[in-house]
């Protein structure tokens, strides 16, 4: 019975921490969008600065999942939690390195004006913290409805990823001068459209942990 509680605490952390980085990585991308539009590089240094916050908290899941797989022995759906803890945190991680790299492009474009109104970005990122907020809760609440919306959600992302990329295709045409930026704004978007495939594959992990079969939310 105590190493039943002591287990249950455990599984309980790895929630608790899980929670936090999805938390981390919606401040993070939000964060880096906003410097974008208002080409912000004391706020992107800043974001860049608060990624070890993330890895340390993925080193910790790590820490507490081997440690229950060595001395608990799980098996079925305990054992499932903490492979499951394992591949959302490292999504997670992943969400976060892109959301930096979305910051970094600000600090590349640093002392430029933006060559157009940012509109498909921040669409983009509002929707995929959207996700992110949700395949989280489809985690804590074991809710496998939650998590294949994730691949609607997706659907619109590339959507409007394509739509981006063709109008800064012919920005480039255009305006031979913005290739750079608009080629880094392509860039930005394909990070965004990145972060929105994890989120799917957190949803992908929810389905796995209540059915024990992974489907494939990505196609």
């Amino acid at each position: 019975m105590i190493r039943r509680k002591e287990f249950d605490k455990d599984l309980e952390e790895l929630r608790n921490l899980l929670e936090q980085m999805g938390e981390h990585v919606t401040d993070a991308l939000e964060g880096a969008v906003l410097a974008l539009q208002n080409l912000d590089t004391v706020r992107a240094q800043e974001i860049v600065k608060n990624d070890l916050r993330l890895n340390a908290m993925e080193d910790r899941i790590m820490e507490i999942g081997s440690r229950l797989i060595i001395t608990q022995q799980p098996v079925a759906k305990d054992l499932r939690r903490i492979i499951v803890a394992f591949k959302i945190s490292s999504d997670l991680e992943r969400m976060g390195d892109l959301a930096l790299d979305v910051a970094k492009v600000t600090m590349r474009i640093q002392g430029q004006q933006l060559i157009k109104p940012l509109v498909d970005i921040p669409r983009m990122a509002e929707i995929v913290t959207v996700m992110i907020s949700e395949a989280i809760q489809s985690y804590l609440d074991e809710n496998t409805d939650l998590a294949y919306k994730m691949a609607q959600d997706d659907d619109q992302v590339d959507g409007l990823y394509s739509a981006m990329i063709n109008e800064l295709y012919t920005y480039m045409v255009q305006k031979p001068e913005s290739v750079n930026q608009a080629m880094l704004l392509t860039l930005v978007g394909r990070y965004i459209e990145r972060i929105a495939d994890h989120a799917t594959n957190i949803g992908e992990s929810v389905v796995y942990l209540v059915t024990g079969k992974r489907p494939d939310l990505n196609q």
